[in-house]
């Protein structure tokens, strides 16, 4: 794995009406380190559709979360010339932390 990308399971609390889960709390410092969330985005992709290539020049960290469906997130180091793909699907809730020195499309 690229250094700093990191995957979180989530925890689902179901009931009756569904279930709750925690996407993000700022106390969570194991992953977000010394991330401050400045900004977040909902984003829906439709099937067999792919997002363009594109990094943070700025350093912004990137978190994805999927809650319907699946994805494919690519990490790209442009130095080591390294990639990892993840996956990451409805019915395994996690996040994942891409640094924004990274290439990255999902």
């Amino acid at each position: 794995m690229l250094e700093g990308i990191q995957i979180e399971r989530l925890k689902r609390g179901p009931d009756e009406r569904g279930f709750f889960t925690e996407l993000m709390r700022k106390d969570w410092k194991e992953l977000l380190q010394q991330d401050e969330i400045v900004q977040a985005n909902l984003s829906i992709t439709y099937p067999n559709t792919i997002r363009a290539w594109h990094r943070h020049l700025r350093g912004q960290v990137d978190y994805f979360i999927v809650l319907k469906g699946a994805i494919k997130i690519c990490v790209y180091d442009n130095e080591t010339r390294k990639l990892n793909e993840i996956i990451s699907t409805e019915s395994e809730l996690q996040v994942v932390r891409v640094p924004g020195k990274y290439w990255l499309h999902g």
